[in-house]
């Protein structure tokens, strides 16, 4: 008989325990919904494997930092690149860039979410691309830093796949830089990013 209750007790614990888990793990995983000028995409962040790049990118959201700003930069199988540059090209002021998290375990698969940079490692700031291809090259390596990896798409596969076959041609920088390339021909929009709850 004691035997029997002790079981239960013990097999009542690692289901609580399982369940509390399973809650912290969803905790860890909260979701941002950018509503786009193609339709809706949702992104689910993983603030466990990058917590300074979640953290950034979710000050950014919250803020409205990204709204009116446009997806600047898609290439065909390979990736889309936006979240820094307002509808005429111009660049937003943004905050200080954050440390590089890649190396993380999180690779540069179809449909994650990874944050762009220029050579310096440690520059990223509030710009970021969905992966539209199989993308490891850009994984940390021994000879490069990489790109850090920070959720995945789990809404809206079709909208980046819309996003990502859009005419796109040559434009001049506004900022006086060199010609910018592969800029959508019509403007893809966010129209807005929040943190979404969820159900």
């Amino acid at each position: 008989m004691h035997r029997t209750i002790n079981a239960y007790l013990l097999t009542f614990s690692l289901v609580s325990f399982c369940l509390a888990a399973g809650a912290q793990a969803q905790e860890a995983l909260p979701e941002v919904e950018l509503e786009t000028s193609e339709g809706t995409i949702v992104i689910e962040l993983n603030a466990e494997k990058a917590p300074k790049t979640v953290a950034n990118f979710l000050e950014y959201v919250r803020s409205g930092f990204y709204e009116g700003t446009v997806f600047h930069r898609v290439i065909k199988d390979f990736m889309v690149q936006g979240g820094g540059r307002e509808k005429d090209l111009s660049k937003k002021k943004t905050r200080p860039p954050v440390v590089n998290e890649a190396g993380n375990g999180l690779s540069n698969k179809e449909y994650t979410i990874a944050m762009a940079r220029t050579m310096d490692p440690n520059s990223a700031t509030s710009q970021f691309f969905i992966n539209t291809a199989n993308n490891r090259p850009l994984d940390r390596s021994a000879r490069d830093a990489g790109y850090t990896v920070f959720g995945r798409v789990v809404k809206g596969l079709d909208v980046v796949d819309r996003i990502e076959s859009v005419k796109t041609s040559a434009k001049p920088d506004p900022g006086g830089g060199p010609l910018m390339q592969d800029v959508p021909v019509e403007p893809i929009v966010i129209l807005k990013a929040s943190v979404r709850s969820k159900e």
